[in-house]
């Protein structure tokens, strides 16, 4: 039996920076839509409906004069909020939609409505940080979600899994030193926006909750792989989350034209099915995608597909050796071990 994925699509996201030229434009999103459409994928999907965020969840990451200061963009053509990030008319309304979405997809696998979901949102989150707009983002979904489990539906353990090109700096400091949410994160480094490195590990309260995996380029599907296997899933299993919550950036695929990754559509398969093992272990499958960056259209479409059919079950990756795509680059084998040897006061579980 395949499982109930439930997907969050909307065509006001794409309404969001509509215009200009821009990396994280409008047609990421409509690819997506147009191969969910595609014979052998409609049908197949729940469709969870989006809604705005309040300014309550807003406020739960982000300051009240920040939330106001986006909302003073609706309606005007064009904002300019960071170097790389901007408003336009429909921007502030897209950006609720796009953390609401990301809401209704929570409630909807807690609820047993649906098993896991994918929220097919942007503007992306997790670089946005509490006062602040950055690198493409307006508010931080996925943070917004981890604090809207833990305070509507009471959880105390989230596990935030930030597969990304860029580091989700945002994300990671908004939980910096809170102990209920698990940030795990993968980047290309140094790359933007400078922050992640391995000793980034959290503070206070918030010590240890905190790991970065910082990668050179060229990092392909095994070391990947590898790297979930055998870091974050004792981890994650010791830690026993209640919810596990994924950033989804697929700007990791080969051939993007900001990253230097070389991750095939079969390797966000396989990092799926590591996920899905480590949410069916602990929480009763209970996993939740957002997109964030991705700026190869097709790759990312491809990538995306696979990911969909491995949370239905339609496919069943392999995720133990022998690893797929060849081996991992021999200069990163030692990256593993650092990160252990960092994290094992924090983690005894190695």
């Amino acid at each position: 039996m395949p499982r109930k994925t439930g997907v969050v699509t909307d065509i006001r996201y794409m309404e969001h920076g509509g215009g200009f030229a821009h990396p994280e434009s409008p047609e990421r999103l409509a690819a997506i839509y147009r191969m969910l459409e595609q014979p052998d994928m409609a049908g197949k999907f729940v469709r969870i409906p989006p809604r705005p965020a309040t300014h309550e969840e807003l406020s739960f990451i982000h300051r009240p004069s920040f939330i106001d200061s986006i909302a003073a963009t609706a309606g005007r053509a064009y904002t300019s909020l960071d170097p790389d990030t901007a408003a336009t008319a429909e921007s502030y309304t897209a950006a609720r939609l796009a953390a609401g979405g990301l809401c209704n997809a929570i409630d909807s696998v807690i609820s047993g409505e649906t098993d896991n979901a994918f929220a097919l949102v942007r503007p992306p989150g997790h670089h946005a940080e509490a006062g602040a707009a950055k690198g493409f983002c307006l508010f931080n979904n996925v943070a917004i979600g981890a604090m809207y489990a833990i305070t509507r539906h009471k959880m105390e353990r989230i596990l935030i899994v930030d597969w990304d090109l860029h580091h989700g700096n945002g994300t990671q400091h908004s939980f910096y030193d809170d102990n209920r949410v698990l940030y795990f994160s993968t980047h290309q480094y140094p790359h933007y926006p400078g922050t992640g490195a391995v000793n980034e590990n959290g503070r206070g309260a918030g010590l240890g909750y905190t790991i970065n995996v910082p990668l050179m380029a060229g990092a392909n599907n095994a070391l990947y792989l590898d790297i979930f296997r055998k870091i974050l899933q004792p981890v994650a299993l010791k830690f026993e989350p209640e919810l596990v919550l994924v950033s989804a950036g697929f700007d990791i695929y080969e051939n993007d034209p900001l990253g230097g990754m070389e991750v095939t559509p079969q390797g966000f398969a396989c990092l799926t099915r590591v996920l899905m093992n480590i949410a069916g272990a602990c929480c009763n499958g209970r996993l939740v995608m957002t997109l964030e960056g991705g700026y190869h259209i097709q790759g990312q479409t491809e990538a995306v597909k696979r990911v969909l059919r491995e949370m239905r079950d339609e496919t069943q990756a392999e995720t133990d050796e022998p690893y797929p795509a060849g081996k991992y680059v021999s200069r990163e084998n030692p990256l593993i071990r650092q990160v252990i040897e960092q994290i094992t006061p924090y983690w005894p579980v190695f």
